[in-house]
Order: C-alpha cells, then sequence, then structure tokens
C-alpha cells in the first residue's frame, strides 16, 4: 500500500495529528491529558520543537508546530508517543497498539493559513459537543491566546502577534476571528500536503517535486490536471 513521503521542512509550520488505533480513545481522564501535556512541555525543548497550538481530544492530538534545522520532529513525536503508551499500558493493562500507524502532518504557510488552522484545531471540542464554547475546553491553547492565560508549552505564532500591537486588542482580534462563521475544510487538512495560498503550494510543490495530495491506502488515485 503506497503512502506520502515525509516531508519535514525547515523554517515552516507543520499541522500534526496523532490518533488512536481504530479511532480508539486515548484518554479517558483528565489525568490522562494532563500526562500527556507533561511530556510534550518535558521534550520539546529536547527536540527543539516550538509548539504554536494544539488540542488533545479523547481519540487524538493535534499540534501546530514550528520546525527550524535543528528540530527532530520525528524524534519527538515517537518520543512522546511511546512514553504515553507505556503510561496508558501500566495505568489501564493494555496490550496491542494504542497508536494509529505514523503521525500525519501538513505543511501551513505562516499567513491567515496558520491562524485558520489553529482555529481549526481549537474548535474541534465544539464541533464534538463537548463544550458550547472553545474557552470551556481544558486542554487546547485557545485559552492562551483568547484570555492570555499561560500555557507552559504555547509560544505565540508570529500570525497572531501580527494582529495588533496592543496584547489586548490582540486577543480581541483573535476571538473575532474565532467566531466568525468561515473555518478551513477539513478535506484540505485531510487530503493536502501544503495548506496556504496558490503561490506557497506551487513552490512547495516545485521544492519537493511532489504534487499537493497525499496518496490514500490501496490503490493510487489517477491524478487529474
Amino acid at each position: 500500500m503506497p503512502r506520502t513521503r515525509r516531508l519535514i521542512p525547515v523554517n515552516l509550520a507543520m499541522h500534526i495529528i496523532s490518533k488512536g488505533n481504530n479511532s480508539q480513545n486515548l484518554f479517558h481522564q483528565d489525568k490522562d491529558k494532563i500526562h500527556y501535556y507533561s511530556l510534550l512541555g518535558n521534550l520539546k525543548e529536547e527536540n527543539k520543537i516550538t509548539v504554536f497550538h494544539y488540542c488533545l481530544m479523547n481519540s487524538h492530538i493535534h499540534l501546530i508546530a514550528w520546525l527550524d534545522d535543528q528540530s527532530r520532529l520525528s524524534r519527538f513525536m515517537k518520543q512522546v508517543n511511546l512514553c504515553y503508551f507505556n503510561y496508558y499500558k501500566k495505568t489501564y493493562g493494555y496490550s496491542g497498539h494504542l497508536w494509529q500507524d505514523r503521525f500525519k502532518s501538513n505543511i501551513i504557510d505562516t499567513d491567515s493559513y496558520l491562524l485558520q488552522c489553529g482555529k481549526y484545531i481549537e474548535l474541534n471540542p465544539v464541533r464534538a459537543g463537548i463544550v458550547n464554547l472553545p474557552e470551556e475546553y481544558r486542554f487546547s491553547s485557545y485559552v492562551h491566546y483568547a484570555k492570555g492565560v499561560y500555557d507552559s508549552i504555547v509560544t505565540d505564532s508570529p500570525t497572531y502577534l501580527g494582529l495588533s500591537d496592543s496584547v489586548e486588542k490582540r486577543r480581541k482580534e483573535y476571538i473575532k476571528f474565532i467566531v466568525d462563521s468561515s473555518i478551513i475544510n477539513s478535506e484540505k487538512l485531510i487530503r493536502h500536503l501544503f495548506i496556504g495560498s496558490k503561490t506557497f503550494i506551487k513552490e512547495l510543490e516545485r521544492y519537493y517535486g511532489i504534487r499537493n495530495l497525499k496518496l490514500a491506502r490501496g490503490r493510487p488515485r489517477k491524478m487529474e490536471d
């Protein structure tokens, strides 16, 4: 079964999603999410990973990370997920596969698309019916950006900082952006390797020598012009 090769950029952002095997729940209690959160914090500095946005859902996790030439993303995700698997196995007496294959990822342009992807993942708990408002969910980066609540694993994204020179106005602009009805098409995050403007996508297609579509499992799809 073919699968798209891993593309690890330098000085660009990536949206990362890691799912439970067969969509099973990874987290059953708040303490499980707290443990995973602590692993992210403990291992991100060691692997030179900067986290802009995150959301820990019951069956999957989302991260938006900034990578530079010293970042070790694959090592970071392997360490975090393996450490969490060992915790999960010990806590719940579990055996078998916990994670679904390798993590999935997209490369994101550092303009409005970065905020759009951040919005998409921070609204996951609302779309899932877990909470009515994003600020009611404890395990995402939303309250850091919208309410100024300190979050030890989050670094403010450059696009967020560009909303205003005023801290208060920046937060208000972010809240306004989140409650706006428009949101990035989820199909893009599932099928596309690159998320951004047409110019950004063409540049990365040319640089990596690959079309902006992920290969599905099984027989490759016929590519259309």
